[in-house]
C-alpha cells in the first residue's frame, strides 16, 4: 500500500471513526490536441501515474461529509437540498457531481468521504476532473450502482460546466474514467469513441512544471469557448450544416475569414489547425515517426501562443529551452494555459540529460527549480487495489 493511501485511511479513521473503501482517479497528460475538445475535435491524452484518492464509507442518512487533506477543510451538505448553491471552493467539484448524479437518476446514499492525492493542483494536469471522477466512482459503487465509465465522464463534465462554472470539454473526465494503462488514446470528442495509439518505446514523455499556477485560467477558458462559438455562428451564415469548428476545413476558414473579427478568426485558426495536427500526429506515431510527431507538437505550441494566446512567459521559456536540447523531438505547453506544465517528446536515451539540462537552465533564468516527471501512462479510475494491479500488468 502506498504511503498516501495509508495516510488517507488513518485520517479517515480519525475524522469519521470507521473503515473506508479506497478509490482513485488519475490526472492526465495530453500529447497534442489542446482546446479542441469543446469544439468536438480530436485529442490524444493519456492518464498519469498521479491521482486523487477518495476514502469513503456509507452513512444511514442522506448527508455527505467531505474532508480534504489537500485543502485541510471539512464541508457537509444534504443530498435532499434542492436549492444547493456553489460555494466557490474545492467542494463544488464533489457536490456538483453528487447533484448531477442524482439528476441523472441515481439515488445516492449518504457517505463520509476524505480526499488526498499526489497530483499537483493548478499544474494543468486536470486535478479537477480527477476529484470529480474519483468521488463519482466511489459514490456510485457504495450505493450498488453499475458504473458506466462514459456516462460518468459526461456527468462529471456537466457538473463542472453547470455547477462549478468552467465550460470545459470532455477530454479530462473521459481519460480519467477510460484510460488504458501503457497507452495514449486518440479520442473523438464528438462520438466519444477512442483508439489506442502506441508510443515508440524508444521515446519518453517528460513533463516540466513551470510552478506558475493559472489562477486566471477558468475565466479565460470560458472566453475562449465564447470566441469559438462566435466563429461557428459567423461561419454558419456561409457554410451549411456546421455544428462546431470540427466541421470546418482550413480552406473554408480562410475563404470566409472576413465573416468574423480578427481575434475570433485567430481562435478558430488554432482550433481547426490543431484538429488536423492531432490526426497527423496520431498517424505519425502509428508509423513510428517521432520527428514528425515532435514537429507537430512544436506547431501546436506556436499556435497556442500566437493565435489562442493561452501561453505565458514561463511556458514559452521552457519550450524554447527544450527545443535547444539534443534528443528533443517536440515540446509544447499543455492544459488550459497561463501556467502549469510543458510536455516534451524526448529520445529515451537522452531523457535523463534532458531533465538535468532543463532544470539547470530554467533555474538559472527564473531562480525556480522545476519539478520534472517522466510519465508512465496509467489506467482509468476505479478501486485502488484494481488500479494498482493494472499498473503491474501494463509494465
Amino acid at each position: 500500500m502506498e504511503s498516501i493511501e495509508r495516510d488517507l485511511i488513518a485520517a479517515f479513521r480519525q475524522s469519521f471513526g470507521r473503515e473506508p473503501r479506497l478509490f482513485r482517479a488519475p490526472g492526465r497528460i495530453n500529447l497534442i490536441g489542446e482546446h479542441v475538445d469543446y469544439n468536438d475535435g480530436f485529442v490524444m491524452p493519456a492518464a498519469l501515474d498521479l491521482s486523487i484518492w477518495t476514502a469513503i464509507a456509507p452513512r444511514p442518512d442522506r448527508r455527505l461529509r467531505l474532508r480534504s487533506l489537500i485543502m485541510d477543510d471539512i464541508v457537509e451538505f444534504d443530498l435532499d437540498d434542492s436549492a444547493a448553491q456553489s460555494r466557490g471552493d474545492w467542494s463544488d467539484y464533489i457536490r456538483g457531481v453528487a447533484i448531477f448524479l442524482e439528476r441523472a437518476g441515481y439515488r445516492l446514499c449518504g457517505a463520509d468521504l476524505a480526499f488526498d492525492g499526489n497530483l499537483p493542483i493548478g499544474a494543468g494536469l486536470s486535478a479537477s476532473a480527477a476529484f470529480e471522477v474519483s468521488a463519482g466512482f466511489a459514490l456510485l459503487t457504495i450505493c450498488g450502482a453499475k458504473v458506466d465509465r462514459v456516462e460518468l465522464a459526461r456527468i462529471c463534465q456537466r457538473a463542472e460546466n453547470q455547477f462549478v462554472g468552467v465550460r470545459c470539454g470532455i477530454m479530462d473526465q473521459y481519460i480519467s474514467c477510460c484510460a488504458i494503462a501503457g497507452s495514449a488514446l486518440l479520442l473523438d470528442c464528438r462520438s466519444l469513441t477512442a483508439r489506442k495509439v502506441a508510443i515508440d518505446p524508444k521515446a519518453r514523455l517528460v513533463l516540466c512544471d513551470t510552478m506558475v499556477r493559472h489562477q486566471l485560467a477558468s475565466d479565460e477558458y470560458n472566453l475562449r469557448r465564447e470566441d469559438c462559438e462566435r466563429a461557428v455562428a459567423a461561419l454558419s451564415t456561409r457554410i451549411a450544416g456546421i455544428a462546431a469548428l470540427r466541421d470546418v476545413t482550413f480552406d473554408q476558414l480562410m475563404r470566409y475569414a472576413d465573416s468574423m473579427p480578427e481575434l475570433v478568426f485567430r481562435r478558430a485558426r488554432h482550433v481547426v489547425g490543431e484538429i488536423d495536427r492531432t490526426l497527423r500526429a496520431a498517424a505519425a506515431l502509428d508509423a513510428g515517426d517521432l520527428e514528425e510527431c515532435g514537429r507537430l507538437m512544436n506547431l501546436s505550441h506556436d499556435s497556442l501562443r500566437e493565435d489562442y494566446q493561452v501561453s505565458c512567459g514561463e511556458l514559452d521559456l521552457m519550450v524554447d529551452i527544450a527545443r535547444d536540447i539534443p534528443g528533443v523531438y517536440g515540446a509544447r505547453m499543455m492544459g488550459g494555459g497561463f501556467g502549469g506544465c510543458t510536455i516534451n517528446l524526448v529520445d529515451g536515451a537522452r531523457a535523463e540529460a534532458f531533465a538535468h539540462t532543463m532544470a539547470e537552465r530554467y533555474r538559472s533564468a527564473t531562480n525556480v527549480t522545476p519539478p520534472i516527471l517522466t510519465c508512465v501512462p496509467g489506467p482509468g479510475a476505479g478501486p485502488a487495489d484494481l488500479i494498482g494491479a493494472a499498473h503491474v500488468a501494463a509494465r
